[in-house]
């Protein structure tokens, strides 16, 4: 890396990358009764998930042409150009008068955004390897999960002395900032590991990706967790203001559920490079597997309308153990097919983003005034990676419930 830049910045640096795609869904979160109302969607509609699943779909897109990209000209020049189409699609999304054009930005804006993610995840996995990689991807996901704390104080702020479309302009200008600091960064690519530019080329690396059991079974396994996350985002800001009736509470309640989230992501920098990934996700599956079931029961016996300071800090200790499960999975998803970080990251990025946008924006917009069908898609997307990972883990041996092992009589 560049003499000037150590491990800190650099990982800061990576997080800002990261926080391209955080940034441009938490920020207006606080906005969505100003988006109602400005085209006229009527109080309390669920069509506002679309602004985060169809973002999520461009994301899905763009990252399988980023990652040839981030492979064949390298790390920087292809985060550049995703600067330029992210805040294109941030500034026409400002500018558009009619909600459907602001989706179709929004899609645009999720291309320019995937290319960030790409370039991020793909600097990691040149400069780290194993346990130290999964430490790394903690650590910029503690730094990451400060934007949702952030991001929706700070959009409803700016909300408050500034219309509502300021939030995108916002955006804009943070990518920018965060491209110029990138300057301080040398390229991270080593010549040996450019590969050419052909479509049979990018197909065939895409190809071992997908033949890739380890990397295949994850990646599956991902999907499903990211499902639940863009369920939540989608339809949080409903729960809390038609559920609850805390609209102006918003900001400090998602925050406040985001502080779990970072918690995890600290927590796991400190014992994934210790215990290992297997043990981490091992155990993270063991407390997620009750909290689950307690989630479902309460809203079960409460009519989906369980008790406000009873629900939201229990899905936040739910959440905070996909913060176990996520990071851990990625990095051993990468972990067989490193000499193509950027293709392996955009495939595997790809798929789990557009699943997860496809599947968790049906249960985000099937919320109306009560909680049931978030915490459905909670409880069956969550079983579901949990099958995948134990299918990961009895192809290569690796047993839910660890054997002990025998004591040898010294006699």
């Amino acid at each position: 890396m560049h003499p000037r830049v150590g491990r800190r910045e650099l990982l800061a640096m990576i997080s800002s990358m990261m926080a391209f795609t955080a940034l441009a869904i938490d920020l207006m979160l606080p906005a969505f009764d100003d988006i109602r109302v400005s085209f006229d969607l009527g109080t309390g509609s669920s069509e506002t998930a679309r602004i985060v699943t169809v973002f999520f779909l461009g994301m899905a897109i763009g990252q399988l042409f980023f990652g040839p990209l981030a492979d064949r000209f390298g790390r920087k020049r292809t985060l550049y150009v995703s600067v330029a189409v992210y805040t294109f699609g941030a500034v026409v999304a400002a500018l558009v008068p009619s909600f459907g054009m602001m989706l179709v930005s929004r899609f645009v804006w999720g291309v320019g955004a995937a290319g960030a993610r790409v370039v991020a995840v793909a600097i990691v996995r040149d400069r780290f390897e194993g346990v130290v990689m999964a430490k790394a991807m903690s650590q910029i996901m503690a730094v990451f999960v400060i934007v949702p704390i952030a991001a929706p104080l700070l959009g409803a702020a700016i909300i408050t002395v500034a219309p509502w479309r300021a939030t995108f302009w916002a955006c804009g200008l943070f990518a920018l900032v965060v491209s110029v600091w990138s300057l301080r960064l040398r390229e991270t690519l080593e010549p040996a590991n450019r590969r050419e530019l052909r479509p049979r080329l990018i197909a065939s690396g895409y190809w071992e990706v997908a033949r890739t059991p380890v990397t295949f079974g994850y990646t599956v396994a991902t999907i499903f967790i990211q499902a639940v996350f863009t369920s939540y985002i989608a339809s949080v800001e409903l729960i809390v203001a038609e559920v609850y009736d805390r609209d102006a509470q918003f900001p400090y309640i998602f925050g406040g559920v985001a502080l779990f989230f970072g918690a995890a992501a600290l927590i796991n920098g400190r014992v994934v490079e210790n215990l290992g990934i297997n043990t981490v996700v091992r155990r993270a599956l063991v407390t997620l597997m009750p909290l689950l079931a307690l989630l479902a029961f309460i809203t079960a016996v409460s009519d989906g309308r369980p008790n406000f300071w009873l629900f939201m800090p229990l899905l936040g200790l739910t959440f905070a153990m996909f913060m176990f499960l996520m990071p851990n999975l990625n990095s051993a998803a990468m972990e067989p097919v490193g000499h193509i970080a950027g293709s392996a990251s955009a495939l595997t990025g790809s798929v789990r983003i557009a699943g997860g946008a496809l599947l968790g924006g049906l249960f985000a917009e099937a919320v109306d005034n009560t909680v049931t069908p978030l915490v459905i898609g909670a409880v069956a997307m969550t079983s579901i990676a949990i099958v995948c990972i134990l299918s990961v883990w009895r192809r290569q041996g690796i047993e839910f419930v660890p054997r002990p092992i025998p004591v040898v009589d010294p006699a």
